[in-house]
């Protein structure tokens, strides 16, 4: 089987913007179906020990749902993914007030953040010759509160390895924070099994970030040994979710060098497994951080591409990113973009079976 790459329409958004939906075919079977809204990944078809195919991630089938609801299923999420602190940040002295639409934080890149923006989208090949698809979005100046312009590629690959492959790159014409996440819900018995109690997960972290009762940042390391969040070996979700904070997930330290000459490897950050499958799942990122989602805000309302609700702890998120509030602590990491210096991050899902 070739790689092949095709699109489709998949629906006008309430501005009457074109949506399309493109579907990249892996070597092994392997598909993933992206959006140019939000540049939102939608479907990921992924084998299971026997060699059958399930969608691994939870979306919706229209473009009314994905505008109108604010789940981030799938989306790139920015210009900085995660909670900034009291939604304002200062950057070269000069205080920058955002939307708090997560009170008192902002939350995600705002009320329209890039996961309600129309991308374009375009065929691409990466230097070893694996086709990719290319999404692309200019972000002006002070969108959503943040200075600068900012050119956002984000580039989807399936390798010859079976790896999902995921290049965000942003260039900017003067200093502004940046940090984009990739928000997918993924449940490896498939997006219409139901809860994700039953999988294994682990995290490569040995610290997480405190924060208040708000999950506002407080800037501050706590070490995992003897906490309820401690996933350096692999715990079983439905047992240690009563267990965390909010039953919601902590942001993970990924590794303490914020060096992008040394950053440049992705480095292991997350192994998620479904036993009954087979289908493992393992993250690596160049990021610094990992922020955990149990999906514990989904409550049964929302219905899912196929026809199923989609209840309480049915996916779980594995969000790659800097530290979301590195403008007001950059000692946990410096997410500031400036002008000439572009900013590449790499994250990689390899998908395999047990």
């Amino acid at each position: 089987m070739t790689v092949d790459l095709s699109s489709r329409l998949f629906g006008m958004a309430p501005d009457g913007g074109r949506v399309d939906a493109w579907t990249l075919r892996g070597m092994s079977g392997l598909t993933l179906e992206i959006i140019t809204y939000g540049a939102a990944l939608t479907r990921l078809l992924v084998p299971d020990r026997d060699g059958r195919f399930a969608d691994v991630v939870l979306g919706f089938d229209n473009i009314t749902a994905y505008s109108t609801h604010s789940a981030y299923f799938g989306g790139v999420v920015g210009r900085v993914a995660g909670r900034v602190s009291n939604a304002r940040f200062t950057l070269d002295g000069e205080v920058y007030e955002l939307a708090s639409n997560d009170p008192p934080n902002h939350l995600h890149g705002g009320t329209r953040g890039f996961d309600k923006k129309i991308w374009d989208a375009a065929p691409a090949e990466n230097t070893t010759g694996e086709p990719s698809l290319r999404m692309t979005y200019r972000s002006p100046h002070l969108e959503e509160g943040y200075p600068g312009a900012v050119d956002v590629t984000v580039t989807y690959t399936i390798t010859h390895d079976n790896i999902v492959e995921v290049e965000t790159r942003g260039v900017t014409d003067r200093p502004t924070p940046f940090s984009l996440t990739l928000h997918h819900y993924f449940n490896l018995a498939g997006e219409v099994s139901g809860s994700i109690a039953d999988h294994e997960l682990q995290i490569c972290a040995d610290e997480f970030i405190q924060t208040d009762e708000s999950m506002t940042l407080l800037g501050k390391t706590i070490k995992v040994h003897g906490s309820s969040n401690d996933f350096r070996r692999p715990r079983v979700l439905g047992e240690a979710i009563p267990y965390l904070f909010r039953n919601h997930g902590d942001l993970y330290v990924i590794r303490r060098t914020f060096d992008e000459k040394k950053a440049a490897t992705p480095l292991p950050a997350a192994r998620l497994v479904h036993p009954a499958s087979g289908r493992a799942l393992e993250v690596s990122t160049t990021v610094t951080h990992l922020q955990l989602y149990t999906s514990r805000g989904l409550d049964g309302s929302l219905t899912g591409k196929s026809g199923t609700a989609y209840p309480q702890y049915s996916g779980v998120c594995l969000e790659c990113e800097g530290y979301p509030d590195g403008a007001n602590q950059p000692h946990l990491g410096d997410i500031i973009l400036r002008p000439g210096i572009p900013r590449r991050e790499v994250t990689r899902y390899a998908f395999s079976c047990v």
